[in-house]
């Protein structure tokens, strides 16, 4: 007979008006050095340089960008694998960031990670029911000890996989079900939030589809928040409820999926929208595609001003002197809802030249099954 689920979590109270998870200012930078004995501090890498966004209970936000733009810097910090330079972190309006011993492992508890490579994120020389049963050996008050080969049987079937392959190790099974093994990982604590750093990149499209509606169930069952990061933007567009757009180390647009797809607002989104692979040939023919220009700035060297003026067409004079706030931007017809939608751009209003503006795209729908 099949195991019954591991009961969710009884959930905190929030205050009225109060997110789940709040990050104000983030910064994270990496100092570069000279010299081997005397190192001196010739200047720093900016990783992460001011990044705010909110997380609602049961919401998932989605973080795309390119490589390097500081996405996942962002998901380590959140799960304290990295020290913020500075800024806050707020779980349930409480600053985190500078938490340690006894605090710091019970906010852990509930702020879970799903890595992105299913295989070296698991040790090899451990069998799955250690590597997944091995947090409640960090928190022995979520399962006794003589009860937790059956919790770990439970989330093995709770995650898709046989129960029976407790005593498998992980080169014993695919690329997709070790993801499964990562996630059942993450689930053990029953944490409100789980950071999922680009979970399906590694994996098949197939595959992707089955572990991103596997994510989406244990959502609903287990009243989960997601913070889901990931360059494929019908992948995100699939799963998330808002979207974060990151470049060069800060979020240039931030807003929900149909506002982010279907009314870009930032010139870098609106280019990143524009090279999404489009099913249909004659919508593909119907919208422009927009080529930047130049290479992404090195972090260790940001432009003034707007970090992506160097490769903007709508850069003026304002661009190289002032940083754009991440700001609701004016529209004569406001989308309906609230107003959540901001964008980083002095001229997010305007719209670029006639020939250049991306059509209304609609991300590939990823099979159900």
């Amino acid at each position: 007979m099949t195991p019954p689920p591991p009961e969710p979590p009884v959930r905190g109270a929030t205050a009225p008006g109060t997110p789940l998870l709040e990050v104000r200012g983030l910064v994270k930078h990496y100092p570069l050095t000279r010299g081997i004995v005397l190192k001196k501090q010739i200047g720093a890498v900016r990783a992460v340089d001011g990044v705010d966004f909110t997380l609602d209970r049961g919401e998932t936000l989605g973080i795309v960008g390119e490589s390097g733009c500081g996405k996942s810097t962002v998901a380590r910090m959140l799960v304290h694998l990295e020290r913020p330079t500075a800024g806050r972190i707020l779980y349930k309006g409480e600053d985190i960031t500078r938490l340690s011993g006894r605090a710091l492992k019970a906010v852990r508890r509930n702020i879970q990670m799903v890595f992105q490579d299913p295989y070296t994120s698991l040790n090899p020389r451990m069998t799955v029911g250690d590597i997944i049963g091995e947090p409640f050996d960090i928190h022995p008050e979520v399962a006794p000890r003589g009860d937790r080969r059956r919790r770990v049987r439970e989330l093995l079937d709770v995650v898709g996989l046989n129960p029976e392959h407790i005593n498998r190790y992980p080169h014993q099974f695919s690329g997709g079900q070790r993801q499964r093994i990562g996630i059942a990982r993450g689930l053990a604590l029953r944490p409100e939030i789980i950071v999922a750093d680009e979970p399906v990149s590694a994996l098949d499209v197939s595959v992707q589809a089955q572990v991103i509606n596997l994510l989406a169930r244990l959502q609903d069952e287990f009243d989960l928040s997601y913070l889901f990061i990931a360059h494929d933007l019908s992948v995100v567009r699939h799963i998330s409820d808002r979207v974060g757009v990151m470049y060069l180390g800060r979020i240039v647009e931030i807003g929900t999926d149909t506002e982010i797809y279907d009314h870009p607002t930032h010139p870098y989104t609106q280019a990143l929208l524009s090279a999404v692979p489009v099913p249909d040939p004659a919508a593909r023919d119907r919208r422009d595609r927009i080529l930047l220009t130049g290479d992404v700035p090195s972090p260790a060297d940001p432009p003034s001003g707007c970090r992506f003026r160097t490769r903007c067409w709508k850069a003026r004079d304002t661009c190289a002197t002032e940083v754009p706030p991440l700001a609701v931007p004016a529209r004569p017809a406001p989308l309906p809802g609230p107003a959540r939608h901001a964008s980083a751009c002095h001229f997010a209003e305007e719209k670029p030249a006639a020939g250049s503006l991306p059509g209304r795209l609609a991300g590939p729908v990823l099979d159900p099954g």
